[in-house]
């Protein structure tokens, strides 16, 4: 089996064409990730690390393929996950993975946090998107609101027809008017988007807080 350890990124560094391929191997088969591109990332670099990685596989029935064997929960975690999978198919494993490290009985450490890796095209190497913090539900919102009794929110609905605030499309550069900094902002994402997309509007988003946005760390998959 292969094994990656805190170099990765050194090495990953000549692995980038136009389209990033992320190029592994195991038992002797070549496995190949396309991650997703962003334009340019705030984390650049990110020390000791352990991988896992979702693979786009047409011949299993789901099309994943989920490699954690090298996670140790001390670390920081880079998930690789290949851009033309769905939500629908990645969120199952990525809770999968952060419940593992949450219950982790033994050897904690509190500082270590969760990173998608991307490709970020304004410096042509890795770029990452940190989502430690992140809960994902494939609940309904409303459902949650309601057992939450939360009463006054947004809700930020992204889909394949674009995006929606409060039932009313809007354009990405319209959310920078949205008055939300004593309004939690909750955001829904359809399953069906890609994780392409996903990545390029979290890329948005976290350009969205940054301008003092409540935007809530609770993402619902539907």
């Amino acid at each position: 089996m292969h094994k990656i350890d805190q170099s990765i990124k050194g090495i990953m560094k000549h692995l980038f064409s136009t389209l990033l391929l992320l190029m592994l191997f195991s038992c002797g088969k070549e496995k190949v990730i396309q991650l997703p591109e962003i334009n340019q990332s705030k984390i650049t670099e990110v020390l000791d690390i352990s991988p896992a990685y979702l693979f786009y596989d047409e011949t299993k029935p789901d099309s994943i393929e989920l490699n954690r064997k090298n996670l140790i929960s001390t670390t920081n975690w880079l998930v690789n996950v290949d851009k033309r999978l769905n939500l629908g198919q990645v969120i199952p494993s990525i809770r999968f993975i952060q419940n593992k490290k949450r219950n982790a009985q033994m050897h904690k450490n509190k500082d270590a946090k969760n990173y998608y890796t991307c490709h970020d095209k304004s410096i042509n190497s890795l770029g990452f998107i940190e989502f430690t913090n992140i809960n994902y539900h494939l609940e309904e919102l409303e459902d949650y609101l309601k057992s939450q009794n939360i009463s006054k929110y947004h809700v930020l609905n992204f889909n394949r027809n674009g995006i929606t605030v409060n039932n009313r499309s809007v354009k990405m550069e319209d959310l920078r008017g949205l008055d939300s900094t004593k309004t939690k902002v909750f955001l829904k994402f359809d399953k069906e988007l890609s994780f392409q997309e996903y990545i390029s509007y979290k890329e948005h988003l976290i350009k969205l807080e940054s301008s003092q946005r409540n935007i809530d760390n609770d993402e619902f998959i539907y």
